[in-house]
């Protein structure tokens, strides 16, 4: 059995617009520290992450104090909304979740990205055969993920977890890389 654990980035600035360059809050970097600790004696052999800044700062001092490489892998991003700020992010979330075909002008479907993103993983698993890994992940990839595993994951439970941050989620998978269970940690 191996596992991945999925990061979910701590707090971000909401008040930089820019997806790939927004920064952690101070909040947020002082949380990267739970991560650390958290991911500490998990026996990760490789940490790669999405190449948002905040993914890469969450994971970045786990990875500097134990002497880790970050690999960027595009596909682990988060959901393009489309070409403009989302004011009222629920009613969106919700219609994404409702229909996972929809998506705005430019933008991506749920659909689309959990695609991606277990592309990614199942790629991620073939590639580094019996190690564990950390993924620095975004809050609706993750979900997506989660979902794929576990098709009870709706809405409702997204809805638990949105404004959680930084979250891990663990993913383990027996000798077949069928995923066997999935258990969530959340940091006070």
């Amino acid at each position: 059995m191996r596992k991945v654990y999925f990061v979910r980035h701590a707090e971000p600035d909401f008040s930089n617009h820019n997806d790939l360059l927004r920064e952690l809050t101070p909040k947020g970097w002082a949380d990267r520290q739970k991560v650390t600790e958290f991911l500490c004696d998990k026996n990760i052999h490789l940490v790669v992450s999405s190449p948002y800044k905040r993914s890469v700062d969450t994971i970045g001092d786990f990875a500097e104090k134990y002497d880790h490489d970050i690999e960027m892998i595009e596909d682990f991003r988060e959901r393009k909304i489309g070409n403009e700020w989302i004011d009222d992010f629920d009613a969106y979330a919700i219609r994404q979740w409702q229909d996972f075909d929809y998506r705005l002008q430019d933008g991506e479907s749920l659909k689309e990205v959990q695609k991606r993103n277990i592309e990614a993983l199942k790629k991620l698993l073939n590639d580094h055969p019996g190690k564990n890994i950390a993924v620095g992940s975004h809050g609706t990839a993750l979900s997506t993920i989660i979902n794929y595993y576990d098709p009870s994951f709706s809405y409702d439970d997204f809805e638990k977890i949105k404004n959680v941050m930084p979250l891990i989620v663990e993913f383990t998978f027996d000798e077949n890389d069928d995923c066997i269970a999935i258990k969530q940690y959340k940091f006070d």
